[in-house]
């Protein structure tokens, strides 16, 4: 017998116990964890999970069940350092109506063991629904579980998965991709809304608002949105230069010095300039200052904050000064964006910043 076939023949008792609760429960779900998986993704999921299950705040396994499975009894290490237990061996997968994989370090070594892959594998011919959160889309694609799909991956992860899987339609600006029956997430925060989707989706709306408020989410937002503002190059050859451009991603409200940049790559000043011109085509003050105003854009598109707000989000040092730069590099003021009447001056009206 193969080894995933021992696996679900295993403990025939307990296997019947779990399918009669999954047949109680509106939403069932089996978690699996990969060695140095995000934390945050596992929690932000698990835990509207329990507060949609039971009324208040008492967990109890009612409207939702989970079980965080493992074929090893070791706990499994986050990428954090924290461990977490398994509260289940790897269980019949038609008792789910999802099995999540949680994603992590990408470069850490194997993320799963064979028999948990075979595992995935057995339950994509049963036809079980499989979601990849964070780097579980790379664990889905890997164990060949992704062709013919789209897989959603958040762009900080685009390139690695752009060089490793060039025959899978990579989608890098949306939060999460249902795709038939696989879902693949972004992670990060996008994980939340997800959550919220498929808790709306098979126990209701009214429930899975109760379990965002309870967390102190605010709305919920689409698979569709975009994800909070991807960088601007999408492949740049140089790993200097793309190690500059994150340090910059990274450093947008409190802007670095070039000269900084330039030090921490341990290149000068002007080195970094030729490489710039050379992979991008324009020098690192104004590649850096164009991600800045992209960065101001996706949050005059996406969200209510007031434009002052937004400048100094985005590292200028007040609303005349981001402005300008704004209109230089798109044609239109910020408030015009918003659809300010542009007498007033920019993102002004009557002396009260519009937001």
């Amino acid at each position: 017998m193969d080894i995933v076939g021992d696996i679900l023949l295993r403990r025939p008792a307990a296997r019947a116990t779990a399918q009669k609760s999954a047949a109680q429960a509106r939403l069932s779900v089996g978690f699996i964890l990969a060695r140095n998986f995000t934390l945050s993704a596992f929690s932000l999921f698990i835990d509207q999970l329990r507060l949609a299950a039971d009324e208040g705040d008492r967990s109890r396994q009612i409207l939702c069940r989970w079980s965080v499975m493992s074929e090893r009894k070791a706990p499994v290490r986050a990428s954090c350092g924290v461990q977490v237990a398994g509260t289940a061996e790897l269980a019949d997968p038609e008792s789910f109506d999802y099995i999540v994989v949680v994603g992590g370090l990408l470069h850490a070594g194997p993320q799963l063991d064979e028999a948990t892959i075979g595992y995935l594998q057995q339950a994509a011919k049963q036809g079980v629904a499989l979601v990849g959160l964070c780097t579980g889309s790379f664990i889905l694609a890997r164990a060949g579980l992704m062709a013919h799909r789209k897989c959603c991956v958040s762009w900080y992860h685009c390139q690695d998965f752009a060089e490793e899987f060039p025959q899978i339609e990579l989608v890098a600006d949306r939060l999460f991709v249902a795709d038939g029956d696989r879902i693949t997430c972004a992670g990060g925060g996008g994980t939340a809304d997800l959550a919220t989707y498929l808790i709306e989706r098979h126990v209701g709306r009214s429930i899975a608002q109760k379990s965002r408020h309870v967390l102190m989410l605010d709305r919920a937002r689409a698979g569709s949105d975009a994800q909070p503002h991807p960088p601007m190059v999408e492949a740049v050859l140089d790993e200097r230069v793309r190690r500059a451009m994150l340090l910059m991603e990274q450093n947008m409200t409190d802007p670095l010095q070039i000269a900084d940049i330039a030090l921490r790559l341990r290149l000068s000043t002007r080195q970094l300039e030729r490489l710039f011109l050379s992979a991008v085509g324009t020098r690192p003050t104004q590649f850096y200052r164009s991600l800045r105003l992209r960065y101001a854009r996706w949050l005059l598109d996406n969200t209510s904050r007031q434009v002052t707000d937004i400048a100094i989000d985005a590292g200028f040092a007040d609303c005349a000064h981001f402005s300008r730069h704004f209109k230089s590099a798109y044609g239109f003021a910020p408030s015009q964006r918003r659809g300010v009447n542009p007498d007033h001056g920019p993102g002004m009206a009557g002396g009260r910043v519009f937001s």
